[in-house]
């Protein structure tokens, strides 16, 4: 496993393309049992994980299930390690281990005017920080008061010349401007020259980056910049979720929990109060049968995964005929509406445990 055109100690642009090399195997996307077969993880600025244990998924640890042999990423202008690490169907390395080498690269910018920023000096040990709710992987109503932390420095409107003071900035969904420069005043970079410490923003339900950064009386960054780390969060808007009935229920038809079941079995799926409507047929109190498998639940405010264990039947299916290898498995019915976004409440079954033998039966 290789990075095709990447090598150590190599410098990058900050918008990488990224080729994923491997020989002597095959790639197949996450949860397809086929041997000598997995798909690709990148890990970015972090050391291997667990290798008995299946591979984060975060924004240090990207996963390719869908079988993707190229990325484009992002990187923050400096020093960065990347390194890939290939998994099976569940995300755990194989054994031996696949993985590439561990590689050093530079993103350019990392020195020079772009980074130094403008004339007027900070203090040492200055911080400008988000206070709560903003941390890494929040969940955040589409309207929210954001809070301005600084340590080491004063606040002053722009246009005001005092030593060790400035005002602050808010990026949104985008990379750092060039810090010798004044910072954009748009939609991305939101400007508080008057000298505030909050702000109430409204954002698009789905994920975002924040990110402050605090500027001088002309909006230039100062030497060295002050700025917080960037931030992921993740805006979730209740509305955007179709109601359900109050007494909807979403059923297995004659299928308990703990039931013994053949390698390939066919499952039923009852409704009630609520109707039947194919993905993209939008009628009041309808939609349409999801199947997890050996999975926990997937978030209530997006839509639905449709991999190998989270099976769609969006032509407004009742029944379904799957394949289990023998063993245990869990099973659970979600049912979403015609974007495949769960209902509110969630119409859902209780999960089960299902035992697959080669008759069927217990032996």
């Amino acid at each position: 496993m290789y990075f095709i055109d990447l090598k150590d100690g190599a410098t990058v642009p900050a918008k990488l393309k990224l080729y994923f090399g491997l020989r002597n195997m095959g790639i197949a996307p996450a949860g397809s049992d086929r041997e000598n077969s997995g798909h690709h993880h990148l890990l970015i600025d972090t050391h291997l994980p667990a290798l008995d244990k299946p591979i984060p998924n975060d924004f240090n640890h990207l996963h390719f299930g869908a079988g993707q042999t190229e990325a484009e990423i992002t990187l923050k202008p400096g020093e960065h390690t990347l390194q890939l690490l290939m998994g099976d169907k569940d995300h755990i390395p194989h054994s031996p281990p696949v993985m590439s080498q561990r590689i050093h690269v530079r993103v350019e910018g990392s020195e020079g005017a772009g980074l130094t920023g403008g004339p007027s000096k900070s203090a040492p040990g200055a911080e400008v920080y988000f206070t709560d709710p903003i941390k890494e992987g929040a969940v955040l109503p589409p309207k929210f008061t954001i809070y301005f932390g600084l340590k080491g420095m004063g606040l002053a409107p722009a246009g005001t010349d005092r030593e060790n003071s400035g005002h602050h900035h808010l990026l949104i969904d985008t990379d750092l401007p060039p810090l010798d420069q004044p910072i954009p005043n748009d939609f991305n970079h939101l400007h508080f020259g008057a000298g505030q410490s909050e702000a109430e923003i409204t954002l698009k339900h789905g994920p975002h980056t924040l990110q402050l950064l605090f500027g001088d009386k002309d909006h230039i960054p100062h030497t060295p910049p002050v700025m917080s780390p960037l931030v992921h969060v993740r805006v979730v808007d209740p509305s955007l979720r179709k109601p359900s009935p109050a007494d909807a229920r979403v059923y297995f038809v004659g299928l308990a929990d703990g039931a013994y079941l053949p390698p390939k079995a066919t499952i039923r799926f009852g409704l009630s109060n609520m109707g039947v409507a194919p993905a993209g047929v939008e009628r009041l109190n309808t939609g349409h049968h999801h199947l997890l498998i050996d999975t926990k639940l997937p978030s209530l405010d997006d839509p639905i995964p449709n991999d190998f264990n989270h099976l769609h039947f969006g032509g407004g299916q009742t029944e379904a005929t799957i394949e289990l290898k023998p063993g245990r498995h869990t099973l659970q019915l979600l049912l979403g509406d015609e974007n495949h976004i769960p209902h509110n409440p969630p119409v859902m079954s209780k999960p089960i445990t299902v035992i697959v033998t080669r008759t069927g039966r217990r032996e």
